[in-house]
Formats: structure tokens, C-alpha cells, sequence
């Protein structure tokens, strides 16, 4: 199968980018198969090069009706949207004209999965492929959560469940930022079965990244207000909270953009924005997915984000047009403290999880999510998070049309204990993200280097687009390395991990449970303080 003449002949692709051909081999030879590549690296392009080779239609799960607007456009009048706008006899025709094998690719939102109808429906057109677009929405660490994509798993499993259909189609997940936890919690959380792992092109080598730190806020704040002044435009200020966003925003003369706002007035921001016709939006995490500008020139950050995953998902906005772009944090080691607050709040107590625990076993049913929030009273953060731990925990499971059901598969009380355990565990493991990005911050070698080596990709510094580099800071001489890169190795206290850099005379390890933790060459050497797993 020649994929590259197959994208020059019917995509009028003339060349193809790192890992597509890959992803489309391993999809067609019937492999789940994670992609992880950077906006703009041609990700649509794999689950429509695979339609052209597999016999049946495509399903293509998208959280925005945006999104799935810009692809059925691209795509032409093989491809249909089915979404909350549609009226039903418009809804009726897409899923007739899927049936009557008239369309390849079907987009939807995942909540439109919750109808075991509509999952009956796409299950009797007998899909080829099953697609997760954005599918770090089903990760709990990053600020994209959708709780929707928690079910996706048991819709790809229910689409083979029929009798038309023997085997559930492969299935293909698509995103642009996933560190290793979040690969991890994809291929759990979707039920993926032993998926091909494609990770390429994270280094944007266009984009300049840099570092000033300050030690008080109005010089601070003074110095980010210069630098929006002088930089190219158009561009965008990532801020921590709304007060900021509406603070800043002001002083920088752009419009505030955040989660506060009604929705027209987002739209109104972020369509003004798109076109050209404001050069500055100062922002929080809530603007970003679906936002495809080529030609933004910056992306400035006032405060540290939650997360190295987080922040070069938001400078990655920049430049994807190719031309030069710059990204500065507006560093204040105060900062930190914020997140750090952040990541440790909304602890769950035991009694919030056995409330949900009960509701469940008392139903003997499975129930929507809703019904288990009004009997509990708690908020819907706080059930979510009760029911993702209690299902890992193996004492819930969610089913295809997003109700969820006890199992009886472990006792009651100890399904509590685990899942309390779990969501502590979880706590910490964000604190340790936190660190990571400190330490980006805070470091003195070849930030393009610390970013990709984030990501498990190898990167020999200097890279010469940074400020460190800038500067002329020589690259450390190689650490000694006790443990290979990628290794498995065991902590007496944390459990086990996997070594994911050194730095200087120091070792980061990601451990399963306890997260990012630095140490000591020197020490781990002296205390056998690792082992090999």
C-alpha cells in the first residue's frame, strides 16, 4: 500500500509529515493506534487517508461543533456532522444516508453517544473506524477534561457488540500534548487494546522561548505590558484567573477572554480575534481548543501555568504558519505557590465517596450521573471524581449510554478506602506538574531541550531559539546516567517510576503514583535509593 502516493493522488498532499503514514499503516492493519502530534502536523489527514483503504464508514468523536464544522467542510459531501443543532428530521437523513453506506465520516459529539439509540444506529452501519479526536479530553490532568469522553471506550466496545457486527472497529485517538501520564490514562480510559504509541514532531523550532523573572508584581506586570507593545501582532496573554485576564486587558488594550463571560460575548472576542481585527486577547485556559490562527506572533504567559503539558500547548498557538513567533513567562517564584494551591484543593473525603458508593448499590440499576449528583448533593466535580476512582478501583463501571452501575466486584468499604487513597495520590501527582514547570522556569539549560525531553523526545542542545541559548550557556557535560532513559526503575517509598531526564547531577523520575520526583545522582548512587524494575 503506497499512502503517500494515496495522499498525493486524493488529498493533494505532496508531501507527507512525520508519523502519518505510520499511524495510517498501524490503523489499517487493525491496530488501536495514539497519535500524538502537534496542531497543524496533518492529524485529520490519518483517519482520512485510513477511509480511503478500509471498507466502511468512519465515526469521528469532536467536542466542538466548531471543530466538526471545519472538517466536514474540508472534507466535502462524504462527511456529515451530527450534533444539538440539527433538527431531527436533518438528524434522521445523516443517519439514513450513513446506513446506506452514501457517507464515509460521521462527526459528533461525545455526548451524543449517551443515546443508545443513536450507538445502535452507527452500530448496524458497520463502522470501520472509530476516531477520538482531542482525546486528552478524557484525562483528568489536563484542563480539557470532558466528562463525556469517559464512556467513549464502552461506545467503541458496543459498536462490535451487535450481531452485524462481529468485532469492534480500531480505534484511533488523536491529540496534540500528551506526556507520558496523560498516554497512559488515554489508552485506560478508552480501553485501547495493546495500541501502537506514534509520537513525533513536538519541536516547533519557529517559536523563540524565554524566561524573565521578577520578584514583584507592578515590574512585572510593567515589563509584559513593554514587551506586548513592542512584539508583532497579533497575539495572545495567557493568565491564571478571570480578575487578571479583565486586569490585564485593560492595561494592554486587547479584550479579556475567560469562562465568567457570556457565551455571545466569548464568541464576539474570539471571532474579532480570528479576523484580524483585535491584535491582543488576554486569556485563561478557557480559550484555545479549536482555535487554529496561523498567523498569531506571540504568546505571552503572566503567570506560570499548571503544567509543562498545559503551557506548550499554549505557546504552541504561535506560529503555525511557520514564520517566527515568541513566547516569554512572566516568572514570580511567588507564582508558584498559586498553582501549588490549585492543584492541591477540592480534596474528596471518605464520606462524599461511599455517599456515591451507596447511591449506586442501593439503585441496583444503572443511573445517570445526574441522579447520582441530586441524591448526593455534592457538586459535579466532586462526583465525577468520586465515580472515576471508584471505576478504577473496579467497583463502577460506565456504561455505553454514560449511566453508571455498581459491579459488585470488590467489597464496598474497600472500593471507598482505594479510591479515597487513589484521588490523594491524584492530588500529589499534580503538585509534582507544578514542580516540573517550576523547574522549567527555573532552569539554566536549553529550554527547547527540557520541553521535548518532557515529552520523551531526545533533543541534543543548544538549540539556538532560546534565551538560554541566547546567552552562550554552554550545555552541561553528560551527567553519568545510573539508569538508561525510558528505564523502569523502583523507590523504596514512591513505588515505581520511569527515568524521564537528568539534568546536571540530577535524575527525574516519573513515578506511577507519587509523580515527578528529582534526585541526587550522587545521593541515588550512594543510598541505592533506585533499582532497576
Amino acid at each position: 500500500m503506497d499512502i503517500a502516493k494515496l495522499a498525493r493522488d486524493r488529498l493533494g498532499l505532496e508531501q507527507l509529515r512525520p508519523g502519518q503514514e505510520e499511524a495510517v499503516k498501524s490503523v489499517t492493519t487493525g491496530r488501536d493506534t495514539l497519535a500524538v502530534m502537534p496542531t497543524g502536523s496533518g492529524k485529520s489527514a490519518i483517519y482520512q487517508l485510513a477511509a480511503l483503504v478500509l471498507d466502511g464508514p468512519t465515526i469521528v468523536v469532536s467536542p466542538l461543533l466548531a471543530l466538526q464544522r471545519d472538517q466536514v467542510e474540508a472534507i466535502g459531501d462524504d462527511a456529515a456532522a451530527l450534533n444539538s443543532q440539527l433538527s431531527e428530521t436533518r438528524r434522521e437523513e445523516v443517519l439514513e444516508r450513513l446506513y446506506d453506506d452514501e457517507l464515509e465520516f460521521v462527526l459528533l459529539a461525545p455526548e451524543q453517544l449517551a443515546d443508545e439509540a443513536t450507538v445502535e444506529r452507527l452500530a448496524a452501519a458497520k463502522p470501520s473506524l472509530f476516531v477520538v479526536d482531542e482525546a486528552h479530553c478524557v484525562s483528568e490532568w489536563g484542563h480539557d477534561f470532558r466528562p463525556d469522553y469517559l464512556r467513549l471506550g464502552a461506545v467503541r466496545e458496543a459498536l462490535g457488540s451487535r450481531d452485524t457486527v462481529p468485532q469492534a472497529p480500531p480505534l484511533l485517538a488523536l491529540t496534540a500534548t500528551a506526556s507520558p501520564p496523560i498516554r497512559t490514562e488515554i489508552v485506560d480510559r478508552l480501553r485501547m487494546r495493546d495500541p501502537e504509541l506514534i509520537v513525533r514532531g513536538f519541536d516547533r523550532p519557529n517559536i523563540h522561548l524565554a524566561v524573565e523573572t521578577f520578584f514583584d508584581e507592578k515590574p512585572k506586570d510593567d515589563a509584559l505590558a513593554e514587551h506586548v507593545a513592542a512584539a508583532r501582532k497579533p497575539g495572545i496573554v495567557y493568565t491564571a484567573t478571570r480578575a487578571r485576564a479583565e486586569e490585564l486587558a485593560e492595561r494592554l488594550g486587547g479584550r479579556a477572554y475567560h469562562a465568567g463571560l457570556r457565551k455571545s460575548e466569548r464568541d464576539e472576542v474570539q471571532e474579532a480575534f480570528m479576523d484580524d481585527e483585535l491584535d491582543v486577547i488576554v486569556a485563561t485556559i478557557a480559550f484555545g481548543m479549536g482555535v487554529d490562527k496561523p498567523n498569531v506572533r506571540f504568546v505571552f504567559h503572566a503567570e506560570i501555568s499548571d503544567s509543562v503539558d498545559s503551557y506548550y500547548q499554549e505557546i504552541g498557538r504561535a506560529g503555525r504558519d511557520g514564520g517566527p513567533a515568541r513566547s516569554i513567562l512572566f516568572y514570580r517564584p511567588e507564582d508558584v505557590g498559586l498553582r501549588r494551591f490549585f492543584a492541591g484543593s477540592g480534596r474528596l473525603v471518605e464520606e462524599q465517596v461511599e455517599a456515591v458508593a451507596e447511591v449506586l448499590a442501593e439503585a441496583e440499576r444503572p443511573v445517570p450521573v445526574e441522579e447520582v449528583r441530586e441524591e448526593t448533593g455534592l457538586t459535579d466535580s466532586k462526583v465525577l471524581s468520586a465515580l472515576t476512582r471508584l471505576e478504577d478501583a473496579g467497583a463502577v463501571e460506565v456504561t455505553a449510554d454514560g449511566e453508571v452501575a455498581a459491579t459488585y466486584d470488590v467489597p464496598l468499604e474497600e472500593a471507598v478506602d482505594e479510591a479515597v487513597e487513589a484521588q490523594d495520590r491524584h492530588r500529589e501527582f499534580d503538585r509534582s506538574r507544578v514542580e516540573m514547570m517550576r523547574a522549567y522556569a527555573e532552569t539554566d539549560a536549553c529550554r527547547r531541550g527540557f520541553v521535548l525531553n518532557y515529552f520523551g523526545e531526545a533533543f541534543d542542545a543548544p538549540c539556538g531559539n532560546c534565551d538560554v541559548c541566547d546567552a552562550g550557556v554552554e550545555p552541561e557535560p553528560a551527567a553519568e546516567q545510573p539508569f538508561p532513559l525510558d528505564a523502569r526503575v523502583t523507590h523504596d517509598e514512591w513505588g515505581p517510576g520511569t527515568v524521564v531526564r537528568y539534568e546536571d547531577r540530577r535524575i527525574v523520575v516519573l513515578f506511577d503514583d507519587a509523580g515527578y520526583k528529582t534526585l541526587g545522582i550522587d545521593l541515588v548512587l550512594e543510598r541505592g535509593l533506585l533499582d532497576p524494575a
